[in-house]
């Protein structure tokens, strides 16, 4: 999907179709990735490249939102492939391209070895002299266009979005939710957060959204799924949203069958929302479509009551 300013989307066929994108943004000859899917992406961001008349010499940056292997798990494999560009990355996130071992133990917790090795192949690590940390502030200079880093926790604690000026956007990771074009109606875009474990913060997630609205972008650019607009009715039902979940969260703090019930009124709420927004799919279908987000936000909201407890004993 090409946008205007020389922004295209590109599916990085993670998952499923329309599900986990690659952004590639084109400047006089110059470019960058933002985000980049697993290995087995790689050929298809290549491909992208070439369709729009560039090499893999013409590309500056890779630029990671955060670490985790849906955004960043081919991130080695590519920058092999692209002798000019250096890897912009969370000050903590560097150290897991320089050295990937512990992020394939905290996949292979979750997801187990066999579907670590199906979903994201072997990773490579990143030549330390080709990570550049991104810290607040950072700004990226692509052939004299500049992509301005926030530090932007909520999602994660190595979690940066990236203002373009030029396009009045944000490049926003999952700190903005996702947002499916399968559930588009007449009213536009509908969005939920993502609280996957394990750095789920919803005070500081709430923060970081109200911050990217300081900068009135015109539209976001998610990982999942690509440009979103209407921005300050996005941003509105996010909030509202944390504040349910973690109302949820917190109901079945002491329950003997938290998962099960976390899981249930998280569905309950999100497709009642959709409904509410207009969606007329059948229930099923979007139980099928959610149900990867749906198990993770819950065990990211568990994953944050018991650091809670934690704290509090």
């Amino acid at each position: 999907m090409k946008y205007e300013h020389g922004i295209s989307a590109i599916d990085t066929g993670f998952f499923r179709p329309q599900f986990d994108a690659s952004h590639l943004i084109v400047e006089q000859g110059r470019a960058a990735f933002v985000d980049v899917g697993t290995n087995y992406s790689v050929p298809g961001l290549l491909a992208a490249l070439s369709a729009e008349g560039l090499t893999p010499a013409d590309v500056d940056y890779v630029i990671l939102t955060h670490v985790h292997l849906d955004h960043a798990g081919g991130a080695g494999m590519l920058m092999r492939e692209l002798p000019n560009a250096q890897l912009i990355v969370h000050p903590r996130g560097a150290r897991h391209m320089i050295d990937p071992a512990q992020l394939i133990a905290g996949a292979t917790a979750v997801y187990g070895p066999e579907e670590v090795q199906r979903s994201y192949g072997d990773l490579i690590a990143v030549p330390e002299e080709r990570v550049v940390q991104a810290g607040d502030g950072f700004v990226v200079d692509l052939a004299g266009r500049l992509l301005l880093c926030l530090d932007t926790p909520g999602h994660a604690r190595h979690h940066i979005c990236i203002f373009d000026e030029r396009s009045r956007s944000f490049f926003t990771g999952d700190t903005f939710g996702l947002s499916y074009r399968e559930f588009d109606t007449e009213q536009g875009a509908f969005i939920i957060p993502t609280s996957t474990p394990v750095q789920f913060e919803p005070d500081a997630m709430r923060a970081s959204i109200e911050r990217m609205l300081t900068y009135s972008p015109e539209a976001m650019f998610l990982t999942h799924y690509s440009r979103v607009t209407d921005v300050p009715r996005l941003a509105e039902n996010l909030i509202e949203q944390i504040q349910a979940m973690v109302d949820i969260a917190n109901a079945n703090s002491c329950t003997a069958d938290r998962h099960v019930q976390i899981m249930a009124q998280l569905a309950e709420l999100y497709l009642g929302r959709a409904k509410a927004h207009g969606c007329s799919m059948d229930a099923a279908h979007m139980r099928e479509l959610l149900a990867m987000d749906i198990e993770l936000n819950a065990q990211g909201l568990e994953v944050w009551l018991d650091r809670k407890k934690a704290v509090a004993a």
